[in-house]
Formats: structure tokens, sequence, C-alpha cells
């Protein structure tokens, strides 16, 4: 009995170590794009930027993003999920320090610090999605939304901590070296405990796997409609991330300091939402609990934009964070969930995604320039009206068994 049962423990403990690291470098990439964004009206303020100018700056990190995600898949396949988030982490890190350095120059500094930020965390980003994934299927239950929601106890710790730096004055340059060089020493050490990457044998109706597999991502159209699918939660997300503070202050006349609570208080309702809806997920299904969170997400972006004070606009801040909180990992989870394709078909609809992240900023600083930025962050409504119509596509596939149990989006009771 004793051999028998020492293998199982041994492999539990490995996938448990493996939930803990992922969690960690989920807080952790959430801490440093916080800490960050928490700094964003200082550095506008020292650089002395339109709302315009802002975006085009912001666009550096999504550009960053956007050119490291397509070949996220294959660096994964070669070189496994541990070592791509431990470079590309130290590489992402390397750039919030020349942040930190350079805003006392000037522009060209920030928007180069800036860039390689976005490069590490582009492929950081699709690595981590993919070990999440494994630890998800190992353990059979849905688990992805807790490990976004990793990330948003990180972006809550960075939000809390920068708002603390800036009512004590702390220099952008001191508050963002340090971030820099805790978490070049802290993601190293917490990828030891990753599990390897799988690479199962592919079913006789399958394409074999081979280099060629992202490509062959690219004209799916499940793949490609999740990933329009994602665009539309980034979208959402990185508006709130980037434009919240600013949009308190300029649109509702508060201090720096309240700006950045509300921020927060954006950030802890996601962080809420995502921590107990995968238990939503199980029972009823992805694309039932989406649709309506999505509807939730909706009201909160209008509550915001048009309360009539501050107070209306907390409420709209919580509902837009609350609702939007599963629709990025949801998405991940479905296009992992066969796992022969997973680390193709993540990078993909990553890709695909993180054009919120190149497009929004400048999208937003352009319709702030002529209608205030309070009033431009509306534009997130009109994609989520598309998220909602193609909300189907998030549907597990046939055949292959997904983590919360469904097989057509009705609850696993039921499917």
């Amino acid at each position: 009995m004793t051999s028998a049962t020492t293998p199982d423990l041994a492999a539990e403990r490995r996938v448990r170590s493996a939930v803990l690291a992922t969690y960690a470098v989920f807080i952790a990439s959430g801490f440093a794009f916080a800490s960050w964004a928490s700094r964003i009206p200082q550095v506008r303020d020292r650089l002395e930027l339109a709302p315009s100018q802002l975006g085009f700056v912001l666009l550096s990190v999504a550009a960053g993003s956007v050119i490291a995600m397509p070949s996220a898949g294959m660096i994964i396949g070669r070189f496994g999920s541990r070592a791509t988030v431990r470079g590309t982490a130290l590489l992402a890190m390397s750039g919030l320090a020349v942040v930190a350095i350079g805003y006392q120059w000037g522009l060209v500094p920030v928007v180069i610090g800036l860039f390689f930020v976005g490069l590490g965390i582009g492929a950081w980003d699709v690595a981590m999605n993919v070990q999440g994934a494994l630890a998800e299927r190992h353990l059979g239950k849905a688990i992805m939304p807790r490990f976004h929601a990793g990330f948003s106890v990180g972006t809550v710790a960075g939000a809390l901590i920068g708002a603390g730096m800036v009512a004590l004055h702390v220099s952008v340059t001191v508050h963002l070296f340090v971030v820099a060089v805790v978490i070049g020493v802290g993601v190293p050490l917490a990828v030891r405990g990753f599990l390897p990457d799988e690479a199962p044998e592919p079913q006789p109706d399958q394409e074999p796997r081979s280099r060629f597999a992202a490509l062959r991502a690219w004209r799916e159209p499940r793949t490609l409609l999740i990933g329009l699918f994602v665009l539309a939660f980034a979208f959402a997300e990185g508006t709130g991330n980037d434009w919240i503070s600013l949009a308190f202050i300029d649109g509702y006349g508060t201090s720096a300091a309240v700006g950045t609570l509300g921020f927060a208080a954006f950030l802890t309702a996601m962080t809420l939402s995502r921590w107990f809806g995968p238990a939503l997920l199980d029972r009823y299904g992805r694309v039932p609990v989406i649709r309506t969170l999505t509807v939730i997400c909706l009201a909160g972006v209008v509550l915001f934009v048009f309360g009539p004070n501050l107070a209306v606009a907390f409420v709209g801040v919580l509902l837009w964070g609350a609702g939007l909180a599963l629709g990025f990992p949801v998405g991940m989870s479905a296009g992992a969930d066969d796992p022969a394709f997973a680390a193709p078909r993540v990078s993909v609809i990553a890709s695909i995604g993180y054009w919120a992240f190149l497009c929004g900023p400048p999208m937003i600083g352009f319709l702030g320039d002529h209608y205030t930025v309070l009033r431009a962050v509306l534009a997130v409504a009109v994609l989520l009206g598309v998220a909602a119509l193609i909300t189907g596509s998030i549907r597990p596939l046939p055949g292959v068994s997904a983590p919360a149990g469904e097989a057509d989006g009705r609850p696993a009771e039921q499917a």
C-alpha cells in the first residue's frame, strides 16, 4: 500500500508546489505593472504630457508585448515555461529600472524602458498562462481565474503601495527601482516550483505537433474568435489600469491620492471576482457566467462616466472591475482546452488580445483630447458589446475534458 500511494503523494506535492509557484509569478507580474501604473500621473506631470501624448507613451509597453507574443509559443516550446518566465521577467524588470532612472532625464529613456517592459511581460504572460493551464488540468477543476486573481492581488498591492509612495512624496525613481530589484530576485526563485511542460501524443484525428503549430493556430476560427473575445476584455482592463486614476482626477476634480485609491478599488473588485468566480464557472458554465458579468461591467462603466458624484463613480469602478474579471482568464483557459496545442493557441489569443493594449492608450488619449478622458472610456462599452455576441466561442472543445467539467456552457451536472 505504501509503495502504491507514495508516487501519488509525490505527484500531489509537485502539483501543489506548481500551483503556489504559478500564483507567485502572477502576483509578481501584477505588482510590477501596478507599481508603474500608480506613478503614471507623476510621470505625466514631470514630462508635461497631454492626454494624447501620454497615450503614445503608454503605447510603447503594448508595442513590446505585441512584438513578443507571436513568437512566445515557439520560445516556450523550445525552452519551456519555467525558463521563459525567468528570462522574460528579468528583461521586464531591466526595462522598469531604465524607466525609474531615465524619467529624470526625459521622454526618450521612458519610452525605451517601457518598450522593454512590454517585451518581457508579453512572453512572460503567455508562459505563465501555459503553466497555469497545465496546473489546472492536473487539478481537474477551474483555477485559472484564481491565478489571475493572484495577478490582481499583485496589482492591488502595487497600487496601494504606490498610493503610499505618492502620499509620502517618495520619488518615482526610488520606488520603481526597488520594485525592479524585488521582482528580479523573486521570480527566478519562484519558477523552481513549475511543472515540466507536457507534450502529449496527438489523437489520430489531430495534426501532429510541429514547429508550424503556431501558424496552424492562426488559421483556426475558434482560436481567432477567442482572441477577439479576449481583446475586448483586455481593452476594458487596460483602460481601467491606465486611465481610471486620471479620469478621477480630471473628471471629478479630486486629488492624486484619491484617484489612486479609485484605481485600487477597481483592482480590488477585479481580484475578489477572480477569486470567487471559479465556483460560478464550475456550477453554471463559462458562457452564462461571462455573459452576466459582461452586463455588470457595462453598467459599471456607464455609472463611472455619468455618475453625479464621486461616491457613484466609486460604485461604477467596483462594478467595472468585478464584471470584467473573468473574461481574460477564461479566454486563456478556453485556448488551452487541448493540451497538445495549448502553447501556440494561447500565444495567438494573447497576441490578438494585446492589440487592445497597443491601440487602447492612443485611442483613449485621442478621445480624451476631444471629449475628456472620463467620457473617452465609454469606448470600453462598445467592445464589451462585441464580446457579448461571441461569448459562445469559449465553450469547451467537444471530446476534450475541461477543468470545470463543462461540455457546452451548461452547468456541469447537466452537460
